[in-house]
């Protein structure tokens, strides 16, 4: 009996505690660009019940409101927070449909507002749309990419916000998941054999994003690729194994990449100091996931960016398509293929049976009269009327023939 006393007890207070937090004073978000002016405008009152309805989720209303507020007043000085406001709502409501409507309002309000302050925060909001909606790097990485385009474009255009030390670090992130991407495209190939593929893959990778946790490893097999691409490559080969030594000189790597050199009789690098402090500050403040962590992972399919670097500076130019090694290329100067096509006009009718063509049968040479033979002997060609071709004269004396023929058939049906 105690014990459904206490069942009940517990289910009671477990409402209790259910109901208060869907109350209002719980669900309730602050606001991040109210307006501070004191005033009882009509515009500035229809713009503080809207900014109540955002933080209580009545996200609807409040945009109501808003486009009340600036069709009523269209001379308001208030008029680009409204037009903020009505993006932010949509960025907190959420989902993909609230998603691109929010990106299009913020791109709309740094068009309108370019030198605004809050024209960086709305480009940062873009930025996050993107970088919320990623997935794992052996997924789509359609939103990986316009985050990452996003960020770079925050970073290019307001420098100086107090939003691009976080936008640099996101971008970080963003380009972990990209590089971890193109890695798993490589480690495929390479498993396969398909090394020419697999160099293409690691050797991009390498050049785009230097950040990448797994760099080190991503050269080593890129060494290996260049391998067994025969000694063509020896060169590049050596180069993937030299970078380990002077840009990861903490990677486990970096004593096989040094005996590899040596087989190869090749230079070996001195570790840069910069690179030894910046891979030292990064295996120090790695976080390790915990066992719920790994398990949330697993379900989730957002990516885990705890690898990422925290510091150094991101590539601004992207992942840009390259061309395999193997592809030769035509030296400068040579005899490439060119796509110039030129027009010359031939006076001569038999200049192209005279001069060797690109025909796929072209014609057989004429037959030569053997020695000793007669004019009339020789196979050459006769003129058309002595071949027994029709001249004009002929057609025309023809056609009178047919035309008696016709008449003389009408009389002989007329006077039957």
């Amino acid at each position: 009996m105690s014990i459904s006393k206490s069942i009940v007890r517990s289910s009671i207070l477990l409402a209790a505690v259910l109901s208060l937090l869907n109350t209002s004073c719980f669900r309730k978000k602050k606001y991040e660009n109210p307006i501070t002016k004191d005033t009882l405008q009509p515009d500035k009152v229809l713009f503080d019940k809207a900014i109540a309805d955002i933080e209580r989720s009545r996200f609807e209303v409040a945009r109501l409101t808003l486009n009340t507020m600036m069709n009523t007043y269209d001379t308001s000085e208030y008029l680009a927070k409204a037009k903020l406001a009505i993006a932010d709502s949509w960025f907190r409501e959420g989902g993909s449909h609230g998603m691109a409507q929010a990106e299009a309002e913020y791109k709309d309000f740094i068009l309108f507002y370019p030198n605004m302050e809050e024209s960086a925060e709305a480009q940062e909001k873009v930025c996050m749309i993107h970088f919320r909606q990623m997935e794992k790097a052996d997924r789509d990485p359609k939103h990986a990419m316009r985050a990452d385009d996003e960020c770079r474009l925050l970073l290019t255009q307001f420098p100086n916000s107090k939003f691009a030390p976080q936008a640099q670090q996101r971008l970080r992130e963003i380009q972990e998941v990209l590089a971890e991407h193109e890695a798993v495209a490589g480690r495929l190939y390479h498993h396969k054999g398909s090394f020419p593929a697999a160099a293409n893959r690691f050797q991009a990778l390498t050049d785009a994003f230097p950040l990448y946790s797994a760099a080190d490893e991503v050269l080593w097999k890129l060494g290996d690729s260049y391998a067994h691409m025969g000694p063509r490559f020896a060169d590049k080969s050596a180069a993937a194994y030299a970078r380990i030594v002077k840009d990861y000189p903490l990677s486990p790597y970096v004593d096989e990449a040094k005996s590899k050199l040596e087989q190869m009789e090749k230079p070996i690098p001195e570790a840069d100091p910069v690179a030894y402090a910046r891979m030292k500050f990064e295996l120090e403040n790695r976080k390790k996931a915990g066992i719920v962590r790994k398990t949330l992972n697993v379900l989730s399919k957002s990516p885990d960016v705890r690898m990422a670097a925290k510091s150094g500076t991101p590539s601004m130019d992207g992942l840009r398509p390259t061309t395999p090694a193997s592809v030769p290329v035509v030296a400068a100067g040579g005899t490439g293929v060119t796509a110039d096509v030129s027009v010359q006009t031939v006076n001569d009718s038999s200049t192209l049976d005279k001069s060797p063509d690109a025909r796929a049968n072209p014609p057989a040479p004429a037959a030569t009269a053997p020695a000793g033979a007669t004019p009339a002997a020789t196979t050459t060609d006769k003129p058309a009327a002595e071949a027994g071709a029709a001249t004009p004269e002929d057609t025309s004396k023809t056609t009178a023939n047919n035309k008696k023929k016709n008449e003389k058939k009408k009389k002989k049906t007329a006077t039957k």
